[in-house]
């Protein structure tokens, strides 16, 4: 019996997708979207100031000091979730610098205003730019970034206590060589 090209394809395909979802599920930690910006220096910062909210630009990325970077808006049912723990991070004295990310302005200064204003400053990037050049999948997404302006990590998706614990805070006490 000859055995055809064409009927050896099909189980060839079926191997090698099992063998890719095999390797992804091997990852650490599976739900977490890779970066490729870990260890780089931050993209340049392109907002625009929001009227009566303090900008913030790329030197502020530089200035020595550990900080976060939060995408977010006001149409994200997610950011939600995670605004009380931004606002309890602000408390502790972690400077948070907020993206408002294709937003209307005005929903954006109310959902602040409604929910309270974690952020030391905070940029609009109505057309997705900086998001794009940050290599942004959606909203929210966090970064660490280190006092010379370095990636440490980027974590997509709500700020949970459990990301929290697990992820923000190792990241920050790497941010700052502790």
């Amino acid at each position: 019996m000859k055995i055809k090209p064409l009927m050896v394809l099909p189980p060839l395909v079926f191997a090698a997708l099992a063998a890719l979802f095999y390797i992804g599920m091997q990852r650490e930690d599976p739900d977490q979207l890779p970066t490729a910006l870990a260890g780089a220096p931050a993209p340049a910062v392109q907002v625009t100031a929001l009227e009566g909210l303090t900008p913030f630009d790329d030197a502020t990325l530089r200035d020595g000091e550990v900080k976060l970077v939060n995408f977010w808006a006001s149409w994200c049912a997610p950011c939600r979730v995670e605004h009380p723990n931004l606002l309890a991070l602000g408390l502790e004295g972690i400077p948070i610098y907020g993206v408002n990310y294709k937003d209307k302005p005005d929903a954006a200064r109310g959902f602040l205003a409604e929910l309270g204003d974690p952020y030391t400053a905070v940029g609009a990037d109505a057309q997705g730019r900086m998001g794009l050049n940050w290599g942004l999948y959606g909203v929210p997404e966090t970064y660490v970034i280190d006092g010379d302006g370095v990636i440490i990590t980027r974590f997509a998706g709500p700020i949970t206590e459990r990301v929290l614990e697990s992820t923000i805070r190792p990241a920050i006490a790497e941010a700052r060589g502790e």
